[in-house]
């Protein structure tokens, strides 16, 4: 359908997603008085990894990363908790345990996002798919499993094809099927004991190393030429650049010591707590695209997952996203537009919190366009002006997405070698130019 447009000056801004970015962009939005119309497809018409109607529902992953200053993640984060971002506030609220990482109960928080948004007398959610938009105020946030009707109105619009690459989901197991017999809890170096930790020997995994190489993965007809983003390749494609490179990837056992030796074993796989109330736990690094029979039988080679019940298996999916140099501008408009902007994982970040962000930002500048204000022009210092300027100066040619680090942020004017100590200077000059960026411009962060 194409949104229906109301007077024009009493017009009702339309965001297009209720993922992560759109629900908050409609909240930044709504806050400030606009009129919004947040358009979801689900539950008429469903993406290949959404299982539910909630907005904001979190697919891939339970963890939104680090939420240490000494991370570029958590440098991002406190970011957003200073802007008031709902994604953050509903995260904050029903976190689970994850060691130094931020991982939430995926229903309870999505169930706090929309009845929120819901809740807001100046937001109205359409659950009708958006197959085409001719004008603004509008904000894309359909994200990377966009419907091919939508896509192909952005190629019309962007007059350029989307990019795009694989993502894959890891599998989830029943706590009380984990033979805690083998798998013990604890988190690396000793900082608590939020992770169950199922440990191999030297001829478990190499067992475990060659049934996963020579597992069957899921036919794809979709493209014929895979492309993975670097940041989340599936288990078996790790696996498949060298018989170590599990050990030295998600399954590196530094920092792990199992009680019942006192050392550190050969390889080690990790599960994280899913939901609130831990009867449900991620595998760590498990992004996989094998059949789902082949998961049942190559994972149960994992020492204490010989009898696992998985309440889901790893799924595999297109991710699409736009060459944000070349048809975005600095303030995630598209070229050519005056009043429609992209928000989200398909501008070209990697990530729930960089996703989130872009949708905040989107937001503000949309609320200047509509209001007659300067757009904003984001401190190169902070983890958002680093995410922007990433996006604006990257190499069109061979642009990819990419997660907030610390090779985005300008360099300190003195080397610094030790990394923790490192982000929290950048952190304390990000925090500090965001609050002096916020007071000069209060006429967007009331």
């Amino acid at each position: 359908m194409t949104p229906e447009r109301s007077a024009k000056n009493d017009v009702a801004v339309t965001i297009i997603g209720g993922g992560l970015a759109g629900s908050e962009a409609a909240y930044q939005l709504a806050r400030r008085g606009a009129k919004v119309r947040l358009f979801e497809m689900r539950p008429k018409a469903f993406t290949p990894a959404h299982k539910t109607s909630k907005l904001a529902e979190l697919v891939c992953s339970n963890s939104l990363g680090s939420d240490m200053l000494s991370s570029p993640a958590g440098i991002l984060k406190a970011e957003m908790r200073k802007l008031d971002s709902l994604i953050l506030a509903c995260a904050d609220r029903h976190k689970v345990p994850a060691g130094w990482a931020l991982a939430v109960d995926r229903e309870a928080f999505s169930e706090e996002v929309t009845s929120t948004i819901r809740s807001m007398p100046s937001i109205e959610v359409v659950t009708e798919e958006v197959t085409h938009l001719s004008e603004g105020p509008a904000i894309i946030a359909s994200g990377p499993l966009t419907s091919t009707a939508l896509a192909s109105c952005l190629r019309d619009m962007l007059g350029e094809d989307f990019l795009y690459f694989y993502d894959a989901v890891a599998p989830v197991v029943l706590r009380e099927t984990i033979n805690m017999g083998v798998a013990f809890f604890g988190s690396r170096y000793g900082y608590g004991e939020d992770y169950i930790n199922c440990p191999m020997n030297e001829e478990e995994y190499e067992q475990f190393y060659e049934a996963l190489v020579n597992a069957e993965v899921a036919m794809r007809h979709d493209f014929e030429e895979e492309h993975f983003f670097e940041g989340c390749l599936p288990v078996e494609v790790i696996a498949k650049r060298g018989r170590d490179a599990l050990r030295f990837g998600p399954m590196r056992p530094v920092g792990l010591a199992d009680p019942k030796t006192g050392r550190e074993p050969y390889a080690v796989v990790q599960l994280r707590q899913d939901d609130r109330y831990g009867r449900l736990y991620n595998m760590v690094g498990f992004q996989t695209n094998l059949k789902w029979s082949e998961q049942d039988r190559v994972f149960r080679l994992i020492p204490g997952l010989e009898e696992a019940e998985f309440a889901r298996y790893g799924v595999m999916h297109r991710n699409i996203y736009v060459n944000a140099p070349a048809v975005l501008d600095e303030w995630l408009r598209i070229k050519g537009f005056d009043d429609i902007f992209m928000a989200g994982q398909i501008v070209g970040v990697e990530g729930y919190i960089e996703s989130t962000a872009m949708g905040l930002v989107a937001a503000l500048n949309l609320f200047c366009v509509i209001n007659g204000l300067p757009l904003l022009s984001w401190p190169r210092n902070t983890a958002i002006g680093s995410l922007l300027w990433y996006m604006k100066n990257a190499n069109p040619s061979g642009f990819q997405p990419m997660n907030i680090n610390l090779g985005l942020f300008p360099p300190l004017p003195k080397k610094i070698k030790d990394k923790r100590k490192r982000c929290e200077l950048i952190a304390g000059k990000a925090l500090s130019e965001l609050e002096a960026f916020m007071k000069a411009r209060q006429d967007v962060f009331c």
